[in-house]
């Protein structure tokens, strides 16, 4: 699967052939990621990579989720996608990352929309989700932008390394995206 956004920007299903390029990624932004990402110490070798690639490839089968890898200019600079889909609700979340040197381009706001544009054209989906921690202003600046509803805040919502994170839970419904659009 492969959605082209511009002329220099696509997003395309993860594979095991990506995982190399993208563990030297996130060991080349390992410091800017932790700030957020619970993950990154886990994430110590290629073969810890290709494990969690494995596990997005299971969730692409189980049509569970659905994660891309973000390759601006060809090269990638970060994964996004759909954290969880659930069909019977018809509701989907967004995660993304994006390297330290790809900040402040518009990526991940053009991803975001990429993504919507899938979710509520492709799959049609009635509702989808974006949850941020409280303090990472980057990542709540993308729902924000894109006309998202801030819907609440769940407490202590995620271990990070040696303390709890709220979330910011952001919601757009697909009526209001269509304004939007």
């Amino acid at each position: 699967m492969q959605i082209t956004i511009d002329d220099t920007l696509s997003l395309r299903a993860i594979s095991l052939e990506d995982a190399e390029a993208v563990f030297t990624l996130t060991d080349a932004s390992r410091p800017y990621l932790r700030q957020w990402l619970p993950w990154l110490d886990m994430t110590q070798k290629t073969e810890d990579t290709i494990t969690y690639i494995q596990g997005c490839l299971q969730g692409h089968t189980a049509k569970s989720s659905l994660s891309l890898v973000i390759l601006s200019h060809q090269q990638i600079v970060g994964i996004a996608g759909f954290n969880s889909i659930n069909y019977h609700n018809k509701i989907a979340t967004i995660g993304y990352w994006l390297s330290e040197d790809a900040q402040g381009r518009g990526i991940m706001t053009k991803t975001v929309q990429a993504l919507l544009h899938y979710a509520f054209k492709d799959l049609q989906l009635h509702k989808v989700e974006i949850r941020a921690a409280t303090g990472n202003a980057p990542s709540r600046a993308i729902p924000e932008r894109l006309g998202f509803t801030q819907e609440g805040t769940i407490r202590a919502a995620e271990w990070l390394y040696d303390h709890y994170v709220d979330h910011v839970v952001y919601g757009l419904l697909e009526e209001e995206w269509t304004t939007l659009e």
